[in-house]
């Protein structure tokens, strides 16, 4: 998937709005006011890298698995993975760990913003 695909799938996610909070060059995706992704728009040797939340047990899997998943880069590396989007990672999996992010911001909302969430269109 490339850094346009995932901007589109990232601001497909129902509530989602995106921001620029750090500098012109980091684009900041958010639900109910949380980042739930957010990656360079400056292309490293290897690619672009989107960093997503994650389940502490599931960031390990997913790092020991791929090889282009790492602990996450300027984030809390028990929460957050590095993903360079364009090394061989199959769409519907790329998918499938930014609707994982969402869930794991959503499930740490207060149970009031939690139902907000439920209830949107």
């Amino acid at each position: 998937m490339d850094i346009e695909h995932v901007r589109e799938y990232c601001l497909s996610i129902k509530g989602a709005e995106e921001c620029f909070p750090f500098d012109e060059t980091v684009l900041v995706f958010k639900v109910m006011g949380k980042m739930f992704a957010y990656m360079s728009l400056e292309r490293r040797d290897e690619g672009f890298m989107l960093n997503l939340k994650c389940d502490p047990e599931k960031a390990v899997e997913l790092r020991e698995k791929y090889e282009c998943v790492l602990p996450g880069y300027h984030a809390n590396k028990k929460h957050w993975n590095s993903v360079f989007i364009e090394q061989n990672i199959p769409d519907d999996e790329l998918k499938y760990w930014i609707d994982h992010s969402v869930a794991e911001v959503i499930k740490k909302l207060p149970k009031k913003q939690q139902a907000e969430y439920a209830a949107m269109d």
